[in-house]
This record gives C-alpha cells, sequence and structure tokens, in this order.
C-alpha cells in the first residue's frame, strides 16, 4: 500500500507544482510505474478547478470565475500540458518530415502554429465552460472533475498502445515510455472513468465518445506523421480530450 501511495506521489509531483512528501523517493522506474494513476492525478486538478470556481462565482460573473479557475489549475500544473500543446502545434504545423518536426517541438521558443494553437485552445475551453455554466454553476464543477480524469487517461492510453520516438536521455518524458500491464491499465482505466457517474447518463456517454474520438484521430497522425509520440504528443492529447468532454456534454444537451 506505501509503494502504491509512493507512486501517485511520483506522478503527482511529475505532473503538477504541488507539494509531495520529502519521504517519496523518485526514481525514473518509479515514475514509469506511476502511470497507472496518471488519471488520478486529473481528479486532483479537477478538484482544484472546480472548488476555484465555485469559490469565485460567489463574488464574480461565470465568465471571469471560469478564467480564474483556468488560471489556478495551470498555475497548479505548470502549464504543463499546454506547454506540450503549444509544442505539437508548432512541429506537426511546421515541420515537413519526421526529423523537422521532433526538432521544432524540442526547441524551448513558440512560434506562430504553437501561439495560435495555445489562444484557440484556452478561449475554446473557457467558451464551453462559459456554456456549462448557463446551465447552473454545478454543471462547470462536475465538468472538470470528469474532463481532467478522462483526458489524462486518453494520453495514458497512448503510452500503452504507441511507441515512444525520442531517442535523447533528455527527453522529459522518456521513463514513460513503457508499455502498461493489463492490471496497470485497467486502474488507470477505472480512475479516469469513474467520475463520469457524477454525469448524467447522455452527458457521460456523449463525453466518452468524443474523447475516445478525439484520442483516436491524435494517435493516427502521430503515428502518420512521428511513428508514434513523444511528451509534447502525449500534452497534446489531453488538452484535445480536455476540450473534447466539455464539447460533448454541451451536444448531449441537445438530445436531453
Amino acid at each position: 500500500m506505501r509503494y502504491q501511495l509512493e507512486l501517485f506521489f511520483t506522478a503527482l509531483g511529475f505532473f503538477t507544482r504541488l507539494p509531495v512528501p520529502a519521504w517519496v523517493p523518485w526514481s525514473p522506474e518509479r515514475l514509469n510505474h506511476a502511470a497507472r494513476f496518471f488519471p488520478l492525478v486529473g481528479w486532483v486538478v479537477g478538484a482544484i478547478g472546480a472548488a476555484s470556481y465555485v469559490a469565485f462565482v460567489q463574488l464574480l460573473p461565470p465568465m471571469l470565475a471560469v478564467l480564474l479557475s483556468m488560471a489556478v489549475t495551470i498555475r497548479a500544473t505548470g502549464a504543463f500540458h499546454e506547454d506540450g500543446w503549444a509544442d505539437a502545434c508548432d512541429g506537426l504545423g511546421g515541420g515537413w518530415d519526421r526529423l523537422q518536426v521532433l526538432t521544432i517541438m524540442k526547441d524551448s521558443r513558440i512560434g506562430s502554429y504553437g501561439t495560435v494553437g495555445l489562444v484557440l485552445m484556452l478561449f475554446a475551453k473557457a467558451a464551453a465552460l462559459v456554456e456549462l455554466a448557463a446551465r447552473g454553476d454545478m454543471h462547470v464543477a462536475l465538468a472538470l472533475i470528469a474532463a481532467h480524469p478522462l483526458s489524462r487517461l486518453a494520453s495514458t492510453s497512448l503510452i500503452h498502445t504507441l511507441q515512444y520516438v525520442r531517442d535523447d536521455d533528455s527527453a522529459k518524458s522518456k521513463p514513460l515510455a513503457r508499455r502498461l500491464s493489463v492490471i496497470e491499465l485497467a486502474v488507470a482505466a477505472v480512475f479516469g472513468l469513474a467520475p463520469l457517474a457524477l454525469l448524467a447518463a447522455a452527458e457521460a456517454l456523449a463525453a466518452l465518445i468524443a474523447v475516445v474520438a478525439t484520442t483516436l484521430w491524435a494517435a493516427r497522425v502521430f503515428v502518420r506523421r512521428l511513428g508514434g509520440y513523444t511528451g509534447d504528443c502525449l500534452g497534446a492529447a489531453q488538452q484535445g480530450s480536455e476540450l473534447a468532454c466539455y464539447l460533448g456534454i454541451l451536444a448531449a444537451w441537445n438530445f436531453i
């Protein structure tokens, strides 16, 4: 049990800026095995976002509450996945071949594709959450709690199904480049799917369909352009899947 707790804190420390106990050891091998808890990290991030929104909306209009809650979650994660999304936009948008795409994605500077992609992603998520707020504040809170774990499950599924394509030791996500065991994948699936129970049946189904479709499309693009995934690809998949979850919930309202 202690080992499992250590793995969770390893995942939490890697994917967020939140403090973890000093007694938790770190190693690439532990991070490798911590993949089962990536969706559980989404529980923490989603809860932070939901609590922030509920607190802010008591004093401010929903749009400002949404933006501030997004800022809180970005601060909590260190913009980890947003950075991956921007790098993936730059590489896939500006690169002509596999090597050029990987080189661009490795560059710490952000280009025009990354800037436009990041701005549009943040605006789209904010707009979707504001639309959810029009139906009630709890819709926003529940959507955040469901979307963050589910989107991290989407990224985790790519670790399990695709090949890692970087071979340089400086790659931050190289320790994750191992397929999950059946048990590890099952644990990740439970943590990623369980929060969907908080949504109405139609909302949960639509969100799941949207996330699966987005993940499959992302996997197809990554394999076609790169032959597999990188850490930036995982961040991009998380961001795209998070947005897809919100859009799925909104789409479901047309049938409720």
